[in-house]
């Protein structure tokens, strides 16, 4: 029997995969018909930021964060690229560093790009070009959805088997035998909850589709430590 509200899941291809490249904050998505490179909370522009708002005196690296994902692209030829929210750092109008570092980036990739509407992000298709601008809710290719994860996604994407998601930032605190402490990125994987779905009145698949939590991709943005009990 077909489920109500979309076609049963395709049982007979091959599963969907999310794999992170070693080191950065990239995976490389295969997601039964393409070959996707994602990230997410790219936040362009934050340094200048820090600078104007907390007063840190924070070098520029955009251009390290442009040859990270330039890189990732000539490494793994995917057929697009896809940005999982916060492109921008900027909630209004970006600033003159944050918008050329966008666009600098943009030209400087070879292949389609799908941006996905954060937080961030605010009129970001005002002024984008060369790239596409997804809703908030995100969008869905193939067997996975992509959102940025601070809001309620659109119904397609829970009838993904995987859905890929940003916004939270997960990292580690670690602590050596002698006190020393760092802070690393993390993935994380798990199963989505349906119930918070169920109450908001969405009409649910038969099977929760896989949750994949990506970490920041600028190291400057914070993060929510998922090792230690909150407050």
């Amino acid at each position: 029997m077909t489920p109500s509200g979309g076609p049963r899941r395709d049982e007979s291809r091959a599963a969907p995969v999310v794999e992170p490249l070693p080191d950065r904050p990239l995976a490389l998505v295969d997601t039964g018909e393409k070959r996707v490179l994602a990230l997410a909370d790219y936040h362009a522009g934050l340094e200048a930021a820090l600078r104007a708002e907390e007063g840190v005196g924070a070098a520029s690296r955009a251009d390290e964060r442009r040859e990270t994902v330039v890189d990732a692209v000539e490494e793994t030829a995917p057929d697009r690229l896809v940005v999982g929210g916060d492109f921008m750092h900027s909630i209004g109008g970006p600033g003159g560093a944050e918008r050329g570092e966008i666009e600098v980036l943009l030209e400087a990739v070879d292949v389609p790009v799908t941006v996905v509407r954060g937080n961030h992000d605010g009129a970001i298709d005002d002024w984008l070009q060369g790239a596409a601008v997804t809703d908030a809710r995100g969008v869905r290719l193939g067997a996975v959805g992509f959102a940025h994860g601070h809001t309620w996604p659109a119904p397609e994407l829970l009838r993904a088997e995987v859905v890929c998601v940003g916004h939270e930032h997960p990292c580690v605190r670690l602590v050596d035998d002698v006190g020393g402490r760092r802070v690393e990125r993390v993935w994380l994987r798990g199963r989505l909850s349906l119930d918070p779905f169920r109450e908001a009145g969405y009409d649910l698949p038969d099977a929760a589709p896989e949750l994949v939590v990506f970490p920041a991709f600028n190291d400057l943005s914070g993060g929510t430590w998922v090792n230690e009990e909150r407050d």
